[in-house]
């Protein structure tokens, strides 16, 4: 419950304090099929009395990445994750439907979040062939049940050179509820949805249109604005779940911020069952007090899009997926997280 408690705190601390950002989608560049250096994070063997894989990450260059925990001063980083879970699926392996990458940085005072598409074709650790990266989590709880955290940290310190330090994954009930205690939210689009195959709860249909304009959202249709993927790609998808923290982040600012905080309490019997993190008390109370003084000009919000993603389809099963173009993802990774990023 106390996890649960802190690590909305600190979410409501970088809701309040991120500022608007507009994506653009730029065109397509050729198809580059190598990754940026990654950290190598799969097998476990002793290096310098530490094992590899547990307490250090060992980089391609043969350098350490020491896994202690968090020191309240170095670099902090954690994956933000939605799990594709129906009702009738609570006890088994699911995929991540949406994934954010949250660094913290005390040395320069900074935080950056980057939108993961779910479609992005990468290593998995363990895995003879790529895959979808939405399939690290539910290949991870394959091979051993609560194993999907650390395989889907491993999978992005693996592809993109950064150190992962901690998770959080949240079902669909959690953004619905706290849509719902703020009683909805404005999110502005200038096309139309029209998603007829939306899924609903029993492998059914559950259409979904919105017209261009600004909308008031209740919770449930938050989520499907956020989920809906029908006649746009995920790059369009990761811009609109933004748009949904941005919204929420407009309530959060119009309400009493202790007022708002007596109302937690009541979301977590719901919470605690759709909510997991491996933040600790001390973690999370330092995590919330910095965060709390972050200046919303140190906040920055990024969607890899196409400036930095290639459209391709795999010859195996004719899979639509998109392919990391290696050479523009550091200036990414600089402008989210700083030049130190994979410290």
């Amino acid at each position: 419950m106390i996890s649960v408690f802190g690590f909305l705190i600190v979410a409501m601390f970088i809701l309040v304090r991120v500022p608007h950002s507009t994506q653009i989608a730029m065109p397509t560049a050729d198809l580059t099929p190598a990754l940026p250096t990654p950290v190598d994070a799969r097998s476990e063997f002793i290096a310098d009395g530490r094992r590899v894989g547990v307490e250090v990450l060992r980089l391609d260059d043969g350098s350490l990445i020491d896994m202690a925990p968090w020191d309240g001063q170095s670099r902090y980083t954690i994956i933000v994750a939605g799990l594709d879970r129906r009702q009738d699926q609570s006890n088994e392996p699911v995929r991540t439907d949406s994934l954010m990458l949250v660094s913290i940085n005390p040395a320069a005072d900074s935080i950056g979040v980057l939108s993961i598409p779910r479609d992005l074709w990468v290593e998995i650790p363990g895995q003879e062939d790529r895959d979808r990266i939405n399939r690290a989590y539910f290949l991870g709880e394959v091979r051993a049940t609560g194993g999907g955290p650390r395989l889907l940290q491993q999978t992005i310190s693996w592809n993109l050179g950064m150190r992962v330090h901690n998770y959080a994954l949240v079902d669909f009930k959690v953004l619905v509820d706290l849509v719902n205690l703020l009683d909805g939210i404005e999110v502005t689009i200038d096309y139309a949805i029209s998603d007829e195959r939306y899924p609903d709860d029993n492998y059914g249909y559950d259409p979904f249109y919105l017209a261009p304009g600004t909308h008031r959202l209740d919770g449930e249709d938050a989520l499907r604005f956020a989920r809906t993927r029908h006649g746009n790609n995920d790059v369009l998808r990761a811009g609109r779940q933004q748009q949904v923290l941005n919204g929420i982040r407009d309530r959060v600012q119009s309400i009493n911020f202790f007022d708002l905080i007596a109302q937690v309490p009541a979301l977590l019997n719901s919470l605690s069952e759709n909510l997991q993190t491996g933040l600790d008390i001390q973690q999370i109370v330092q995590l919330a007090f910095f965060a709390r003084d972050i200046e919303a000009d140190d906040i920055f919000m990024r969607v890899m899009n196409f400036e930095y993603l290639q459209e391709y389809t795999t010859e195996e099963y004719q899979q639509q997926v998109l392919i990391p173009i290696v050479e523009r993802l550091p200036v990414l990774l600089r402008e989210t997280f700083g030049d130190d990023y994979a410290q």
